[in-house]
């Protein structure tokens, strides 16, 4: 019988999924990373990238450890000396710089960034996530931006392109609380446990901030061929009708 239904579309795109942190410092670097090997890969126009969120600290306050210096609260975190925090503060600026960031740690104004995430979620709703994320790590690993302050949050969304009274009224109320969470959720299902990670299609986890090379390679291996078909059959030679006849 002869079946008049539609044909099935072919998907030959791909969603990038990043979990991250708009306080995290190897997050902003893998991002100019990720940015740079999106830019280097042929079928980049097929390729969706999607912001997740995650916070590092979800206990942190709207002023968490003000007046204490990053060096201290990094070696705190990582029970080290201050000495040794200040070597990793110096690798991680280097390796900014190396991306073309600026990072300044000693106005770093740490706080909790749940509604920052809202926020992120709000921007992705408006196609503005890329550019609210972006203002967002800029604002705080570069400028000392309070990041927790609902007015700071405001001032560098509107720069970003949102609307000011939509973001004030996001952050007044619960939007996008739901979807903070779901994110979070889907981390630990994943058993992602540090960021900035990258999930390709569904199916591909790349952890950290790689070189430009191996998430370009990453792509390239997620992103689902042309011809979506595995090829079965052992008889190279069996008949076909072709675009030149039967």
């Amino acid at each position: 019988m002869w079946n008049g239904g539609g044909v099935a579309r072919v998907r030959l795109d791909m969603l990038v999924e990043i979990w991250s942190d708009v306080v995290c410092p190897w997050c902003a670097i893998g991002k100019a990373r990720f940015d740079k090997a999106l830019a280097a890969f042929p079928r980049a126009q097929e390729v969706e990238v999607a912001w997740r969120s995650f916070e590092l600290d979800r206990h942190a306050g709207p002023s968490s450890d003000a007046g204490i210096s990053y060096a201290s609260r990094l070696a705190q975190k990582y029970r080290t000396s201050v000495d040794q925090a200040n070597v990793m503060i110096d690798r991680m600026t280097e390796q900014a710089a190396q991306e073309g960031l600026t990072f300044d740690f000693s106005i770093a104004n740490p706080g909790n960034t749940f509604d920052a995430h809202r926020v992120i979620h709000l921007a992705a709703d408006r196609d503005r996530q890329h550019q609210v994320k972006a203002r967002f790590m800029q604002g705080y690993l570069s400028e000392g931006a309070a990041i927790s302050r609902h007015e700071v949050l405001v001032d560098l969304a509107t720069e970003a392109g949102l609307e000011r009274d939509e973001v004030e009224d996001t952050l007044a109320g619960e939007a996008y609380a739901d979807a903070v969470r779901a994110d979070e959720a889907q981390a630990m299902e994943y058993g992602i446990s540090g960021v900035p990670f990258f999930v390709l299609d569904g199916r591909i986890g790349v952890s950290g901030a790689q070189p430009v090379e191996a998430l370009v390679a990453a792509l390239d291996k997620a992103l689902p061929a042309a011809s979506p078909l595995e090829m079965a059959g052992t008889d190279p030679e069996a008949a076909a009708c072709g675009i030149d006849g039967c």
